[in-house]
């Protein structure tokens, strides 16, 4: 574990909200225009993988911010 603070996790945190925020605004800019007339119930499967993808970059990610290496 570290003892010193670093400068990796406030930026790391700022830039991963920042990212969020632009995919977001992405997914409802692009994608709920072409699915908004579909069922409610087919737009759910849509939305829930929308929803976690964005986790697949998440573990190098945290790594960076915790130790500055990807791997």
């Amino acid at each position: 574990m570290r003892t010193e603070p670093t400068w990796r996790i406030p930026v790391g945190v700022l830039a991963l909200l920042g990212g969020l925020v632009a995919y977001g605004l992405l997914i409802a800019r692009y994608i709920a225009p072409l699915i908004a007339s579909w069922p409610t119930l087919a737009q759910l499967p849509l939305y829930v993988a929308l929803g976690l993808v964005w986790l697949k970059p998440m573990k190098p990610y945290l790594r960076w911010m915790e130790t500055g290496r990807w791997r």
